[in-house]
């Protein structure tokens, strides 16, 4: 099989196209043919040295999502088959022609959806309803503040939350950008720079604040992103673009009863991608099905040409998910 490997840690031009034994599956496990592969943040920090593979996965092959066709099942499989069509997220190595799943991990395409446009999906929509419904425990009515709304999970976490009855604000530095993910469902927009932030959600929440605050940015916004919260308020981090540290003041955090929530998607145990894949089929899939969610797809890069979706996604124009499509 082909396969996208990390030469070194550095910039795009340090992902080569190599040549590697083809895979054979384990008694529980499934043979993919990967058709598409959704680009994420993780991938560019994998390739920079700064985010290296779980264990057991090769550190080599970036891409944590894919979409493609069952090629072969192990003796002990029992949901998946040869020709089904399935996607998901795994710790590594979706940049390739091949890779290897446990079946239950494996999402089943829903109905109608490409190739391309499924594998614009799972990273974004399951860490999306995760960090609002799960870790967040949003509500039906209830305002949420997401930080960074133009990316993948951002576009994902409007969609849901307009789907599901919440209402919505989202952050971008681009005016431009976040007009468009208004007509995903975004209810209100604030373009990212200085305090006005803070005044903005007061004034759209009568003074209430949000229930929860989905951030994707990291640190030096972690007091503003608490000044938006409600009392009793729940922010989830998921991503640190500008950076890992910051302040936080306990006293005012313990005033107000605030819940500070930490998730990733990559490192969890197999169990846990286990649960999501299921819970995924049981309440998300009929949504895609009857277009009530839809994956929004950026631009589609050639397979042998994947060094260029990284330097799309380093140059930030981009809204919604980059996908390397066979």
């Amino acid at each position: 099989m082909r396969a996208w490997c990390i030469t070194r840690p550095g910039g795009p031009e340090v992902l080569k196209l190599e040549q590697l034994p083809d895979l054979l599956p384990g008694p529980e496990e499934v043979l993919i043919r990967v058709q598409a592969a959704g680009v994420n943040r993780a991938d560019l920090l994998q390739r920079r040295g700064d985010y290296p593979a779980p264990p057991g996965f090769d550190p080599r092959i970036p891409g944590l999502e894919y979409a493609g066709v069952v090629e072969a099942a192990g003796p002990r499989c029992r949901l998946r088959k040869p020709g089904d069509a399935v996607m998901g997220l795994i710790g590594g190595g979706a940049y390739a022609e091949q890779l290897l799943a446990h079946e239950r991990e494996t999402i089943a395409v829903p109905a109608g959806l490409s190739m391309t446009q499924a594998a614009a999906v799972p990273e974004a929509f399951l860490t999306a309803y995760r960090a609002l419904f799960l870790e967040g425990g949003l509500a039906h009515g209830e305002w949420c503040l997401i930080r960074a709304v133009t990316s993948g999970i951002g576009t994902a976490a409007v969609q849901l939350a307009h789907v599901f009855g919440s209402r919505s604000i989202g952050t971008s530095r681009s005016a431009a950008r976040l007009g468009r993910v208004q007509a995903l469902g975004l209810d209100a927009a604030c373009v990212d720079g200085g305090e006005q932030l803070v005044r903005r959600v007061a004034e759209i929440t009568a003074g209430q604040g949000v229930s929860v605050v989905l951030d994707l940015v990291g640190g030096g916004h972690l007091a503003q992103n608490l000044a938006c919260l409600r009392d009793d308020g729940t922010q989830v981090l998921v991503g640190a673009m500008a950076g890992r540290e910051d302040h936080l003041d306990l006293g005012n955090f313990l005033r107000r009863r605030l819940t500070l929530r930490a998730m990733t998607m990559r490192s969890l145990p197999l169990e846990r991608k286990i649960a999501l894949a299921r819970l995924f089929e049981q309440r998300l899939t009929p949504l895609f099905e009857s277009r009530k969610l839809q994956p929004l797809v950026d631009r589609a890069v050639a397979f042998n040409n994947a060094p260029e979706a990284h330097r799309c996604m380093e140059a930030g124009a981009h809204l919604g998910k980059i996908v390397i499509a066979m």
